[in-house]
């Protein structure tokens, strides 16, 4: 098969662009597979490229390169097609909205695959008749706004099928939205084997992942952790992650550990990549997030064989831990709970070990290769049915296309006063 994957860009960082290009590589040992990256601004992927896959940009940010496009008037002009409700919108523009349609009306591909709301909007609106339409979603239905919701409900029907990364998820797409002949499927991120071995559960290091950013609640694991101390002095903290663009959670929460006595315990570490070699130098690690689309952090300590102490937020880490087995879940918001949980490990090394080498068995079906198996499963049933079997029919087509252009209209207006509303206030 030749799978096209369109993503918003594939030279930055960030989980949606990891797993894309594990799961592209993956499928390359056996398909014709190519990422298409809608922006480019630096010359090669900040993550490395993925092996056997053909890279490719539509729009070129890269101020040296002679086919500069930031100064191309249609950059400039608001997009129509990429939806206001996805949180990318201001980065999209007339330009994006040309040059998408056009790779999708001449796509030569059996399957193309969107990675983002917004994209799948594109493909459902703009791919020829032909390729099986494959929209990802990497976050979450709830987690995202009333209008690209909407959206979603009005373009995904022109989809053949959605793949969400949990099981709540799915259940979210199949019991809110009216999607009907449009296929939804589970399939988790993927997280290849360490390129180190893992840890051997006698470092005295607690290891967390993840932007510094409030849904994480680094702060309750600050909180917790002044318990953990109390009792387990010689034990330390160790937080890898990036602040937000304003700095401030990052300052609040060096302010809680000098609060908290803590400057000898508990280390806001900065960003680090690759995290394996952190990883494996810890013995527990910790997720006190209150909400997560999946836990890619969870898996990649699990695969460097720690055993994760993680909140039960929506939606993923239930789905990925067992809890008592290969790790433990924890109420959300549970301070004690969670200083619970990780003195738990922490007192038995014995039980430590045990659950550290179940979480690096369990991890194992998130292989990139055992995920691919599944995505390959899923385009080669629907490439079989063919463009007549898949499709439902063209009153189907014009229909959802017909009440499509009904929304922008509306949309249009609504913008338009809203536009009016803002210019007479500051006048």
């Amino acid at each position: 098969m030749h799978i096209s994957f369109l993503l918003h860009n594939a030279y930055g960082i960030g989980g949606t662009i990891r797993t894309t290009f594990n799961l592209a590589q993956a499928l390359a040992e056996r398909h014709d597979v190519e990422i298409v990256s809608v922006f480019r601004h630096r010359d090669e992927p900040t993550l490395g490229a993925p092996v056997g896959v053909t890279l490719k940009h539509l729009v070129d940010l890269r101020k040296h390169s002679a086919g500069y496009d930031g100064d191309h008037p249609d950059h400039k002009r608001p997009a129509k097609v990429f939806p206001r409700g996805d949180g990318r919108w201001k980065q999209y523009s007339r330009l994006t909205d040309i040059r998408i349609a056009a790779h999708l009306k001449s796509l030569a591909a059996d399957v193309v695959v969107g990675t983002r709301p917004g994209l799948n909007v594109h493909i459902a609106r703009q791919t020829r008749r032909g390729p099986v339409r494959v929209g990802q979603e990497h976050l979450t239905l709830d987690s995202h706004g009333y209008r690209l919701r909407r959206e979603i409900g009005f373009r995904y029907p022109l989809l053949d099928a959605v793949t969400t990364v949990t099981e709540a998820d799915a259940r979210s797409y199949r019991t809110s939205l009216r999607l009907p002949g449009v296929r939804i499927d589970t399939v988790p991120n993927s997280v290849p084997a360490p390129t180190v071995g893992p840890a051997d559960s006698t470092a005295k290091w607690v290891v967390a992942a993840g932007r510094l950013t409030k849904v994480k609640r680094y702060d309750l694991l600050i909180e917790a952790f002044a318990k953990v101390v109390a009792a387990r002095p010689d034990w330390r903290l160790r937080i890898y992650g990036s602040g937000d663009a304003t700095g401030n959670e990052k300052s609040a929460l060096r302010a809680l550990v000098e609060r908290h006595g803590l400057h000898n315990h508990v280390y806001l570490m900065g960003p680090a990549n690759p995290l394996e070699p952190e990883w494996v130098k810890g013995s527990v690690a910790a997720v006190t997030s209150r909400l997560e689309s999946f836990g890619m952090t969870i898996v990649e300590a699990m695969r460097c064989g720690l055993p994760v102490v993680s909140t039960d937020c929506p939606h993923g880490p239930g789905e990925i831990i067992e809890d008592g087995v290969d790790g433990r879940l924890v109420p959300v918001g549970d301070v004690d709970a969670i200083a619970d949980a990780l003195l738990g490990l922490i007192q038995d090394d014995d039980l430590r070990r045990r659950t550290g080498e179940a979480a690096l068995a369990a991890s194992r079906r998130f292989d990139p290769v055992r995920i691919a198996e599944r995505h390959e499963a899923l385009f080669t049933e629907l490439v079989a049915r063919g463009p007549g079997a898949r499709s439902r029919g063209r009153v189907h087509d014009t229909l959802h296309r017909a009440r499509g252009a009904v929304l922008d209209a509306a949309y249009t207006i609504r913008y338009q006063a809203a536009d009016v509303l803002r210019k007479g206030k500051r006048a």
